[in-house]
């Protein structure tokens, strides 16, 4: 029996020890990496926290289903994306502590001089305590720290040169920790999210509770002549917003682009803008029932029957009055609406309905664009981590600046012999290799051997 538990417990010994192997090479750190990387990139090219209508509206069908199918619309808070998150800095903190810290904060003990690739003997005379005097006040002179161990009652003098650059990895994993807290805190806390605001309605986010009502909405374009054409190139847009947060009192502000409305810790961009329609459907002149009230966002559609709708598919700003098409001018000077009839996603016909009048869709139906209003399309978004994440970017940048740019470099010296004949054996090493210190190591040894 004893045998048998001994025997289970070396093979978990085996196994935990394989397991810290994995996550201690570096190769698996950098899949791990290359694994998160592209499941952001994924999260940045698929629009998040959407409702699923959206993707079948603004994606192709098979896309659309890939994308509900596999959760891509919230890979953040997928399984998978923390699970790398999780595993990443399981790597790192393996990494940290088999790897980094026996590499970069090797202990002072003494070692083969002659066995080290940078290594040189220097024959001395001279009293020992001259000698040794004479090589610290050297060494102290170029920058180097001295350290002094004995070892078997043997001196030997371990000499340091940006030492402190050898925690240069080690601040970029703290960085690197620092970042991931600040997303788990946003993963864990923080929302995101879009709503559209008519202009004289109130929309109540439903993460904050906050009321955002839009009493105008301003916006600028200007003309601009191209080779292709006169253009008319959005200037300025700006929502002018009355806004109750958890105090409940109403005050007044100003949403503008790169300029966003702080409620109660969330931020509020002005993102875009369009234009409501109110729409009024008849037949043989009497108003249909159940054909919803209000104003109809491009886009969105009258259901009419199952299956079929009037898509309110775009406005026209400026329709030509002698043409009766729509030219490229954006302003509402004589506005309209391009509207769809649809059959599931079969496009029966389209028509150019221009604000105030109406079209007749045949079969006693008359379709009628009474008005329309400025809406306000505003992004917001609560980050709790976001000072965080911007500390660990700091954090390790500075970590990885540390690692490049300094070299540290150790010094190992023994000096052996008696009376007045004494031999300086002198080896060097460096976190970063030999090649990198050869050419110092030569003149540092060369200045040594005329200072004594």
């Amino acid at each position: 029996m004893a045998a048998a538990v001994e025997q289970l417990r070396a093979g978990a010994r085996e196994t935990l020890e394989d397991l810290l192997r994995l996550f201690s090479s570096i190769y698996f750190a950098v899949s791990l990496f290359a694994v998160w990387g592209f499941l952001t990139l994924i999260g940045v090219i698929v629009d998040q926290g959407k409702d699923p209508q959206f993707y079948w509206t603004n994606y192709s069908p098979a896309l659309a289903r890939l994308v509900l199918r596999l959760h891509l619309d919230n890979i953040y808070h997928g399984t998978l994306y923390v699970g790398v998150i999780g595993a990443i800095v399981a790597s790192l903190a393996v990494c940290t502590f088999r790897r980094v810290i026996p590499a970069r904060l090797p202990p002072l003990r003494p070692v083969r001089i002659e066995h080290i690739p940078l290594n040189a003997t220097l024959a001395l005379e001279g009293e020992e305590s001259t000698i040794r005097e004479r090589l610290e006040r050297f060494l102290r002179e170029r920058g180097w720290q001295i350290r002094k161990r004995e070892f078997g009652g043997e001196e030997w003098t371990f000499a340091d040169k940006h030492n402190w650059a050898r925690r240069g990895v080690l601040v970029a994993h703290i960085g690197f920790a620092i970042i991931t807290a600040g997303t788990t805190w946003y993963w864990a806390q923080g929302f995101s999210g879009d709503t559209a605001i008519v202009t004289g309605e109130t929309q109540t986010i439903p993460q904050t509770g906050a009321r955002i009502r839009l009493e105008h909405f301003g916006y600028r374009f200007d003309p601009i002549k191209t080779k292709s054409g006169l253009i008319y190139q959005p200037i300025d847009y700006v929502s002018q917003v009355r806004y109750a947060g958890r105090d409940n009192v109403w005050r007044d502000a100003t949403i503008r682009v790169n300029q966003p409305l702080d409620i109660d810790g969330t931020l509020y961009y002005q993102a875009t803008y369009g234009f409501a329609t109110e729409f009024s459907l008849l037949r043989n002149g009497k108003p249909i029932a159940g054909v919803p009230a209000g104003f109809l966002k491009e886009g969105q559609a009258l259901e009419v029957g199952p299956g079929r709708g009037i898509e309110y598919s775009q406005f026209v700003g400026t329709i030509d009055r002698k043409t009766g098409r729509a030219t490229n001018d954006p302003r509402p000077n004589d506005p309209g609406v391009v509207v769809r009839i649809v059959d599931g996603e079969r496009v029966l016909g389209a028509a150019l309905l221009p604000i105030g009048g109406s079209i007749d869709l045949g079969r006693g139906f008359r379709l009628s664009a009474p008005r329309f209003v400025v809406y306000s399309g505003i992004q917001y978004r609560y980050d709790p981590g976001m000072v965080l994440v911007g500390i660990g970017a700091f954090v390790l940048l500075s970590g990885l600046c540390i690692a490049f740019y300094f070299l540290p470099a150790r010094l190992f010296l023994r000096l052996i012999g008696n009376g007045s004949k004494w031999e300086l054996g002198v080896a060097a090493t460096t976190v970063k290799g030999y090649d990198v210190f050869e050419d110092q190591f030569r003149e540092l040894v060369g200045a040594l051997g005329r200072c004594n």
